[in-house]
C-alpha cells in the first residue's frame, strides 16, 4: 500500500509500485481531468501538483509519491490564484479542443502560486512542454498575464506610502 495525500484527503493505493501515477489518478480514484497524451512526460496533458510543483503524471511512478502531496485539477481551491486563471481562461476564449487545457492550467496556477508577476520569459519556461496541437499559445500567456493582473489588482494599498508612491510613478 502507497499512501500519499490526494486533493487535501489522505489516500492509499494498492496499485503496483511502478504504476504511473496519472493511472492511479484516473482509474484507481476515478478523477478523469489529468489526460494521458503521450506517456512520455512531454506533451504536458498529464500535469499534476506533487508538493506544489507542476509533474508528468504520466512517467510519475506510484512509489515514488509515497507521503506526498498530490493536486490534481479537481482539487485545486476555487478561489485565490486557481480562481484568476480560470476566469483568464474564460475571458480570453483560450480553450479551443480543451484536451491539454487541465495541464496547462495546473502549469499556470503553479507559476502564479509562486511568482505571482511573472515576466514573459518566466511563462514561457514554465509552460514549456505543455504542448497545444491547436495553437492557442498566444491566448494562455495573455490569460496567464491578465490572471497575474486581477491577483495584483489591490496590492498597493498595502503598501507604504512611499512604495505606493513609486509604484504610481511606474
Amino acid at each position: 500500500m502507497i499512501q500519499f495525500t490526494l486533493n487535501g484527503e489522505p489516500v492509499e493505493a494498492d496499485d503496483a509500485a511502478e504504476t504511473p501515477l496519472l493511472w492511479v489518478i484516473r482509474d484507481t480514484f476515478g478523477l478523469k481531468g489529468s489526460k494521458f497524451g503521450c506517456g512520455a512526460g512531454l506533451c504536458g496533458a498529464c500535469t499534476v501538483h506533487l508538493d506544489g510543483r507542476p509533474v508528468r503524471s504520466c512517467v510519475m511512478p506510484l512509489a515514488a509519491i509515497a507521503g506526498r502531496e498530490v493536486t490534481t485539477i479537481e482539487g485545486i481551491s476555487p478561489t485565490g490564484v486557481y480562481s484568476a486563471v480560470q476566469q483568464a481562461w474564460i475571458d480570453g476564449s483560450v480553450p479551443q479542443c480543451g484536451y491539454c487545457q487541465s495541464g496547462q492550467i495546473m502549469a499556470a496556477t503553479a507559476l502564479l502560486a509562486r511568482n505571482p508577476a511573472p515576466t514573459d520569459a518566466d511563462i514561457d519556461r514554465a509552460m514549456q512542454g505543455n504542448i497545444c496541437r491547436c495553437g492557442t499559445y498566444p491566448r494562455i500567456r495573455s490569460a496567464i498575464r491578465e490572471a497575474a493582473g486581477s491577483l495584483n489588482v489591490g496590492v498597493s494599498e498595502y503598501l507604504p506610502d512611499s512604495d505606493r508612491q513609486k509604484e504610481a510613478e511606474l
